[in-house]
């Protein structure tokens, strides 16, 4: 999340500062949001930003011990179209961005305090480490979280400060500014400090998608190559070579062939491709809809963000248990790491908790389908995704009898997509 933030929330000058030596992995960099007594709950996070107009600089404080960033850390998979000054880079690469041992700065979100006032979250890119000696700046505590259920190979960390300046120009200012004198210039929408965060959750339906396929490969092949069934009374036997061998036995079926396996496997199957595609689909929102942020419409913001949420809470719970279901299929060979499906697992399962536990996202998904709904009813025009709210006066939200249900061709795409409309609404 660190570039993605860079690029996002950075002005074209901060970018040249500090996205080209990221890119350049000259500075190493992580994103520090999470703390010890806050994650999800965003508004409630503690590290504050003092602006001090006599030095131009902001004072990055952690006054609780519940203020501590922690979990600061992970894999990004940054692609990246960046244009500025005639230089344009296209790429898709992994960065391993931890702040446990590795990173030397950091994007932090605090809460911006200038002219006596709190102005809520903002993003701000802080030295944490010595380029030369590596070693902690004073005024920076920073260490591993030590071990996990997962994820051995990343180094997660905890962050605190007391008292520790940064100069004003750290502030990522391409929405929202203070001024040298610290008055405060607020951005277009609040919902903009969270950009980061919405890209992440769009990464994390496809990603979802390539868990759940690399499972079910795993556990289809299995049951292709497994052979078994009861051995069946009545076979004979000869004595040969001082062993007991069936000369009349069928071969054993691969279990593949068994409904029940079929009845686990399949539908996962069948999810996985569903939610290549809808995840395909969430980045091409994501991009398209951030285009029109770009340009100042900020209309469809608010479904992007339901969006989002909503399908990284539901991809993620169904991908996690798919993963073990598909564990579960392969027998005890499933538990060994050999399969590969244990390390599947435990990589795949924090997604349900981290960037926004699923049940809070859920909860944020419907609050925003409902207060659509009302103003649908209260004859409004709905766009976008919400368009089949519309007719909602006329769509029979109650059940029908049987005797007045329409049949419907499910070989026709436009007749499921009616049903799937009425059962939405």
């Amino acid at each position: 999340m660190f570039l993605p933030t860079l690029l996002s929330q950075a002005t074209p000058e901060q970018q040249d500062r500090f996205f080209m030596p990221a890119w350049n992995l000259e500075i190493i960099g992580t994103y520090a949001q999470t703390e010890m007594g806050h994650g999800t709950h965003l508004r409630g996070l503690e590290t504050t930003a003092t602006y001090d107009p006599s030095t131009q600089e902001f004072i990055l404080n952690s006054p609780t011990v519940s203020s501590i960033k922690w979990w600061p850390g992970g894999c990004e998979w940054v692609g990246v179209r960046y244009t500025h000054s005639h230089r344009e880079f296209v790429a898709l690469t992994c960065f391993v961005l931890t702040v446990g041992k590795t990173s030397n700065h950091a994007v932090v979100l605090a809460q911006l305090y200038t002219q006596g006032e709190c102005k809520g979250l903002h993003a701000f890119i802080v030295p944490i480490r010595e380029m030369g000696t590596h070693e902690p700046l004073p005024g920076v505590t920073v260490g591993d979280i030590g071990p996990k259920f997962g994820f051995d190979e990343i180094d997660n960390g905890f962050l605190s400060f007391n008292k520790f300046r940064i100069p004003r120009e750290n502030m990522l200012m391409k929405y929202a500014k203070v001024e040298p004198d610290g008055t405060y210039v607020k951005p277009l929408s609040d919902k903009l400090t969270y950009g980061t965060m919405v890209f992440i959750r769009s990464m994390i339906v496809g990603d979802s998608a390539r868990s759940l396929s690399r499972a079910c490969t795993i556990a289809i092949r299995y049951s292709a190559v497994r052979h078994q069934s009861e051995i069946r009374v009545g076979s004979i036997a000869v004595y040969k070579n001082n062993l007991y061998s069936d000369i009349h036995r069928d071969p054993e079926p691969q279990i593949l062939n068994f409904q029940t396996q079929q009845y686990k496997l399949f539908p996962l199957l069948a999810t996985a491709y569903a939610f290549h595609f809808v995840g395909s689909y969430m980045s091409e929102t994501y991009h398209r809809i951030t285009g029109d942020i770009q340009q100042g419409n900020l209309n469809e913001l608010p479904e992007l963000h339901a969006l989002s949420a909503g399908l990284k809470a539901f991809t993620t719970w169904v991908a996690s248990a798919g993963i073990e279901e598909c564990r579960m299929a392969c027998g005890g060979h499933g538990y060994s790491r050999c399969s590969g499906i244990p390390d599947i697992y435990v990589t795949f399962t924090p997604a349900c908790t981290y960037e926004g536990e699923n049940t809070v996202m859920m909860l944020q998904t419907a609050r925003f389908l409902f207060k659509s709904y009302t103003a649908a009813t209260s004859g409004e025009r709905l766009g976008g995704m919400l368009s089949y709210l519309n007719d909602v006066s006329s769509q029979h939200v109650q059940p029908q009898p049987l005797a007045g249900r329409s049949q419907i061709n499910i070989n026709d795409l436009l007749s499921l997509v009616e049903a799937y409309k009425q059962r939405a609404a």
